[in-house]
């Protein structure tokens, strides 16, 4: 959880170019969610967009990742610096090493997910909506384009009421043309086979108004 200091930190980060990735007074545009670079980028990452504004954003590598070594240690404390208290390599990491990072008074978490086994995701950004001075999660996988965007998709479905019809419209046009395995239309229902509703992780309209995209 972050405190004066952190927030403090966070101010010079504002005031040095980095945008302020925790506010939550509006959901992200349309343009802000299919944008491929963003100021907020660690270095080395790509499609780095929000999903929902000061609780959950994904990413890319630049170039994919074809070590699946996971996110450097200076790419984790930059991301920890500027607020995100957890994160999430969906789909890869073979050799990735996972656990916290500090970064001051703060830490991040990175683990692994998977697109097709979304529970723990939905309950990390549950309980960061839920926790207003909690930071945001980061989901990121090879390219930002997959599973990033399917564990996306389903958030949207979650916590802001989106039909899964709009969710996978959403999730097609933010791959940016990217090819599938099998194509893409298989490739993000079967994801969705494995999706459900969670009425435990209701929140409400007030919370739904602050994160939500328009």
């Amino acid at each position: 959880m972050r405190n004066t200091l952190t927030g403090f930190l966070l101010c010079i980060l504002a005031s040095a170019g980095h945008a302020d990735v925790t506010s939550r007074s509006g959901g992200p545009s349309e343009s802000a969610m299919l944008v491929r670079n963003s100021d907020a980028a660690p270095e080395g990452m790509t499609f780095f967009r929000p999903v929902l504004s000061g609780v959950l954003y994904r990413a890319g590598f630049s170039g994919g990742d074809k070590d699946r070594t996971g996110m450097s240690t200076a790419q984790r404390v930059e991301l920890c610096e500027s607020g995100f208290e957890t994160a999430f390599y969906a789909d890869f990491g073979k050799n990735t090493e996972y656990g916290a990072t500090s970064c001051g008074s703060s830490s991040l978490d990175y683990g692994s997910a998977r697109s097709s086994r979304p529970d723990a995701v939905m309950q990390a950004i549950y309980e960061t909506i839920k926790a207003p001075s909690k930071g945001p999660v980061l989901v990121h996988c090879m390219w930002g384009v997959h599973a990033s965007g399917a564990l996306s998709a389903m958030a949207l479905v979650q916590f802001c009421g989106w039909s899964e019809e709009r969710a996978k419209s959403y999730w097609d046009e933010a791959r940016n043309g990217a090819p599938c395995a099998n194509g893409c239309d298989a490739w993000i229902d079967a994801k969705f086979e494995r999706f459900k509703l969670n009425s435990s992780l209701e929140i409400s309209e007030a919370e739904r108004a602050a994160i939500c995209p328009k």
